[in-house]
């Protein structure tokens, strides 16, 4: 079964990026430009989002400042056969994302 992997970043005050993504369970086989376009139309100034909230492992540096702030920056997503890094579907993130 295909799932949603959702790729995103961290840059923090110094412009150092840190890459990452996550995959997600996609049991009902949600379009993956439909997950975009629903993240994109929620993102923080068009770009970014709050890990934490979302649910998503955080990129942070281990040697985070104060002049570092919260957000990631999304990049995309996209269908694979990689398996799930937990038992979390793609719905629930776009809960997550809906009622933010």
């Amino acid at each position: 079964m295909p799932n949603i992997k959702l790729n995103y970043l961290y840059c923090d005050a110094a412009n150092y990026k840190q890459h990452g993504s996550v995959v997600l369970a996609n049991p009902n086989n949600i379009a993956a430009d439909l997950v975009a376009d629903i993240i994109k139309r929620n993102l923080i100034d068009g770009e970014y989002f709050d890990a934490d909230k979302w649910g998503v492992p955080a990129l942070f540096f281990d040697d985070k400042n104060e002049e570092d702030h919260d957000w990631h920056e999304f990049e995309g997503v996209e269908i694979t056969e990689e398996p799930p890094y937990s038992n979390v579907a793609i719905e629930n993130l776009l809960d997550k994302i809906l009622l933010d």
